[in-house]
């Protein structure tokens, strides 16, 4: 018989009868769903038989424990999850000792956008005389004539780019300090000067709301006596061509200089201790900042001595994105947050202002270790992709406190300074001063 009886399978006929005979997986299987069976559990080191029972009774469940090269955990608790949800009676609170219940909506956790969502505006650039620049914010390359000098331009605005509005600081979409980052580190691929040696960005560019576009213009000039090349980042907004442009950031690119010195493949590092982010991005909306699902991408933190270790990823929405820049702007920003936990200014905000060092040393990630400790007035930065490989590097990145004054200022003339002096009016102490 294809089921046996109680107690036979104790046996050793039983066992040799199964070694001589045919195994007759599919009968088995068929006469199971034939006394009602409905839901298969296979215990092994895979996933194989649910596979092949399918064949046999198509409208069963079958749930593996293990499969190969996946988590025993996971997946054990996957297979217990899909025999919960058609009814089969699972002890939780013996398998997640210390778990609690939550409430989940009613609804399926389905929507769908009908609104068209314009994208970049694309063409022929190679029909005007320029080259593509293969980046997610550039659009165009031109090799200066003369002195070999390097010209690359894009267009941006929260119409063609909403992920930007992700990023806004006292209530004003900016472009991260990162995404000038990443365009100067694009136009040094371009002439073969690779590391970014200096980056001063000297305002910042806001994004207007009404989704106009701002004009971006990368300016490399020609190698200097050193070898090293002067970068520019202008901008200016599409209101006519009386708009005046503006200077965002200026910097050096260098040469190569060699392999990455580091590797975060030990992880967490030994001797490290847990960081708690419960509310972290909450409590930063005191300071400014107002990140979105895009830029809220710290997901765990440790703390070993001053460094402090962090993984950031990007949502799937914008990993799909990841290809199209050496390192996304917000997976680099993320990596910035780690410093409120190295050094704490509670309530104010900061943004980037000198990158020393950036080298990029792998492109495409959509998640990084990061690894931050305090240099000098600022800190620097080691971040791999999720087993341990180098991705980027910072050898020294200041960051200064601005004020929500200085950030409207900006968004409304548009090319004011952000970092601008101010007299502050101090008490005179009695006995320092001679009156007379």
């Amino acid at each position: 018989g294809l089921v046996a009886e109680p107690g036979l399978m104790s046996t050793p006929d039983y066992w040799v009868r199964q070694v001589r005979e045919a195994v007759r997986f599919a009968d088995g299987v068929a006469c199971m769903e034939g006394r009602g069976v409905t839901r298969f559990v296979e215990l092994g080191p895979d996933g194989v038989l649910c596979g092949l029972a399918g064949q046999s009774a198509s409208d069963a469940l079958f749930a593996p424990v293990m499969r190969r090269d996946r988590d025993e955990a996971e997946t054990a608790l996957h297979a217990l999850a899909r025999l919960w949800t058609v009814g089969v009676d699972v002890d939780w609170p013996v398998i997640l000792p210390g778990g609690q219940r939550v409430a989940l909506p009613t609804y399926a956790f389905q929507r769908d956008r009908y609104w068209p969502r314009p994208a970049a505006r694309t063409g022929d650039v190679g029909s005007v005389g320029q080259a593509p620049a293969d980046h997610a914010l550039l659009g165009a390359t031109v090799q200066l004539a003369g002195d070999d000098g390097l010209l690359l331009t894009g267009r941006l605005s929260l119409l063609t780019h909403p992920w930007l509005a992700d990023h806004a600081i006292r209530g004003q979409a900016l472009v991260p300090g990162t995404a000038f980052v990443d365009m100067a580190l694009r136009a040094g691929a371009e002439i073969d000067r690779p590391v970014l040696e200096e980056l001063v960005l000297q305002a910042p560019l806001p994004l207007p709301d009404s989704g106009v576009g701002v004009q971006v213009q990368v300016r490399v000039a020609a190698p200097g006596d050193g070898g090293e090349c002067r970068v520019e980042i202008h901008a200016r907004q599409e209101n006519g061509d009386a708009a005046p442009w503006a200077c965002h950031a200026v910097g050096t690119l260098t040469a190569s200089a060699g392999s990455p010195d580091f590797d975060l493949v030990n992880w967490p590092p030994s001797g490290s201790t847990p960081v708690a982010l419960d509310g972290f991005y909450e409590a930063l909306t005191d300071g400014g900042y107002g990140y979105g699902p895009v830029f809220q991408g710290l997901r765990k933190a440790w703390r070993a001595g001053e460094t402090v270790y962090a993984e950031v990823e990007l949502p799937d929405d914008a990993a799909a994105d990841a290809a199209g820049f050496g390192v996304h702007p917000a997976l680099l920003d993320a990596a910035l947050h780690v410093s409120g936990l190295v050094d704490a200014h509670s309530g104010t905000t900061r943004l980037p202002f000198a990158w020393t060092g950036v080298r990029l040393h792998a492109v495409g990630a959509s998640a990084l270790r990061v690894a931050m400790t305090p240099v000098g007035d600022g800190v620097t930065i080691r971040a791999a992709d999720e087993i341990g490989a180098p991705v980027a590097s910072v050898g020294s990145l200041v960051l200064r406190e601005v004020s929500a004054e200085a950030v409207q200022a900006v968004a409304d003339a548009g090319s004011d300074a952000l970092f601008a002096v101010d007299w502050l009016a101090l008490p005179v102490v009695e006995g320092l001063v001679d009156s007379s």
